[in-house]
This record gives C-alpha cells, sequence and structure tokens, in this order.
C-alpha cells in the first residue's frame, strides 16, 4: 500500500522539476524537519507575515529569528538557510537547485487536500535522511519496524496512505489548468503577538 505515497512522490518530482520528492503529513513539520535536518540555530529573518505554526516551529527547535516585512506571493525563503516556504506555490519545474521547498496540500492550497506536505530536494542522501526522519525513523526495506533493530530519532510526519492517493489524483487534474499562478493571501502580522517557550 505505501507504493501510492511513492507514486505520488515521483509524479510531483516529474512536474515540479526536483529530483527527489518526500512527502509529509503539513508543510510545517516539513518545515520542521529540514530545520532539523540542516542543523538551523539561527534564521537571519523571515516574514513576519505568516501561519502561526512558522514562528511556533522556529521556537519549538530553539531557532532565534527576526521578522522582515517582506509580501511574498507564493513563497518566502528563511534568510541565511536554504530552506523555503513554498506553501502558496505549485508550477512545473519550480525546484531550486540546492534548496529545500516545503510544499502544503491543506485548505485553500494550490492543490486542496485538507491535508499534507512534501519536500522538494536535490539528492538521493536528502531524500533518504528526510524519509527516514519523517516515518519514526524506520527504513522502507523493512515491512515490519519491529524487524528493525535500530533507530535515529524520528517523527510521526509521514504522509497517509489515503492522502497520497487523493493527492495523486488532485495533481492529474492540476497538471491540466491553464496556468498555474501562486495563491495569494493576506496573513496578519506575526510580529505582534508574543510566544512563550
Amino acid at each position: 500500500m505505501y507504493h501510492h505515497v511513492t507514486k505520488f512522490e515521483k509524479n510531483l518530482a516529474k512536474f515540479t522539476g526536483a529530483p527527489y520528492v518526500v512527502a509529509t503529513d503539513c508543510c510545517t513539520h516539513a518545515i520542521e524537519m529540514c530545520m532539523r535536518h540542516d542543523k538551523i540555530k539561527q534564521v537571519k529573518s523571515c516574514t513576519c507575515y505568516t501561519y502561526l505554526s512558522i514562528p511556533m516551529t522556529l521556537v519549538k527547535l530553539g531557532i532565534t529569528y527576526k521578522y522582515n516585512d517582506d509580501r511574498w506571493i507564493g513563497e518566502y525563503n528563511f534568510k541565511g538557510t536554504r530552506i523555503w516556504d513554498s506553501a502558496r506555490l505549485l508550477h512545473p519545474k519550480m525546484y531550486r537547485k540546492g534548496q529545500l521547498q516545503c510544499l502544503s496540500f491543506g485548505n485553500g492550497k494550490p492543490l486542496d487536500n485538507k491535508r499534507g506536505g512534501a519536500i522538494l530536494c536535490g539528492s538521493n542522501k536528502e531524500y533518504n535522511v528526510l524519509k527516514q526522519m519523517s516515518y519514526d525513523g524506520r527504513h522502507l526495506k523493512h515491512k515490519k519496524w519491529i524487524d528493525q533493530k535500530e533507530f535515529q530519532v524520528g517523527y510521526h510526519y509521514n504522509m497517509a496512505i489515503e492522502h497520497a492517493m487523493q493527492c495523486n489524483d488532485l495533481l492529474e487534474a492540476y497538471k491540466k489548468k491553464d496556468g498555474h499562478l501562486p495563491h495569494v493571501v493576506d496573513y496578519p502580522d506575526c510580529s505582534t503577538i508574543k510566544i512563550k517557550g
């Protein structure tokens, strides 16, 4: 059954031009894993106009950050990193070489599946590490997790099989649309709130 997730990852990789794609349960968790993977300690700045889960994640990970007032369309970069929040963008050949781009398939997103996310990445090594991280530290070669005797710390952030099946169908329909413009949304200013760690 897990082949449905792999099928979606391959289809999304082909559409976006990314060498590899890791499907996740949401964009926020995709961003979290990328921050952990790259051992980010500081974000020079990121837009204050974003969803609440972004500063929450940075606080949770102990990452120091500052806000900027960039009004973004489609995606924005966490300055000083190679990580992108691409939650509102989905178009052919969108992959940026050497970067980690995190997509969302939540409510109102270009691929609206109510739930889901993905990471566009450039190497098989990155794919394997991020995939294992998203899948409770599991190696996909083991059908039963109990057969694996050694684990790196992982997270329960993998995409559900039924979501992968739905996303695959939605992606096929999305490919047929004329143009793939980013969704523009006015996010509130997160710099006006305080988050207690």
